[in-house]
């Protein structure tokens, strides 16, 4: 029998260094947007994109380049926009202020402050602002109104640079031929490398094995039952 030991999810350190971060032709337009900062429509950009897309780790290296303040959304309220410095600013993930009437108050003047004080900034987000449920019809205006660039699926190099990142953040190194056997296997998906990269941390801790194809293997065959038991 193969001794099993507590695995002990320590978690992952996220590296958000431009060196972290690979640029490929799914997200190229994003990080170009990004980067030209300086000419903003309105001097504002909203960055949408799926779960674990990246859009986090973009809007932190811009947060290193201009020294914007970073907010995350669910934590809007009134209080938020006067303890703010002035200048530019991040809030990540703006769907979540959706149906809040303080956070999406807040959000509304963060966007107007912004303006008037003709200061960059930078949201993130899940899916469209006409999908999110806002009830502030002034916010949703302003939202849909600003310029907005998706981060597409990821493509075989971006899913591989993200499994090589997600490794290295658990200071884990598998074998190139680990990385291409999950790239051809795996769901199209920046949550499923994530979950992937998770369940083989988790198994290599608590039976003492090594990061291999084979245990590529049987964690992808795991998440396969558990994805059908779902539906």
């Amino acid at each position: 029998m193969r001794e099993r030991q507590l695995a002990f999810d320590l978690g992952a350190r996220d590296a958000f260094g431009r060196g972290d971060f690979f640029v490929s032709d799914a997200n190229a337009v994003a990080v170009a947007a990004v980067d030209d900062w300086r000419r903003w429509p309105a001097g504002r950009l909203l960055v949408l994109g799926d779960e674990a897309a990246g859009k986090t780790h973009l809007a932190r290296l811009w947060s290193a380049e201009t020294g914007a303040a970073v907010v995350m959304a669910d934590a809007l309220d009134a209080d938020v926009p006067a303890g703010l410095p002035e200048g530019p600013l991040v809030v990540e993930d703006v769907h979540l202020a959706a149906g809040r009437p303080e956070a999406e108050e807040a959000l509304f003047h963060l966007v107007n402050l912004q303006a008037e004080r003709a200061a960059p900034f930078l949201m993130t987000g899940r899916g469209r602002p006409a999908d999110w449920g806002i009830r502030l019809p002034d916010l949703l205006s302003r939202l849909q109104g600003t310029a907005a660039i998706t981060l597409g699926a990821p493509d075989d190099a971006l899913l591989a640079a993200v499994l090589v990142k997600l490794f290295a953040d658990r200071q884990l190194n598998p074998t190139p031929a680990v990385i291409d056997y999950l790239v051809r296997r795996m769901p199209r998906s920046f949550r499923a490398a994530r979950d992937i990269v998770l369940a083989m941390d988790r198994r290599s801790l608590s039976e003492k094995r090594d990061i291999t194809r084979h245990l590529a293997a049987e964690v992808l065959a795991t998440l396969d039952r558990g994805s059908e038991a779902e539906t």
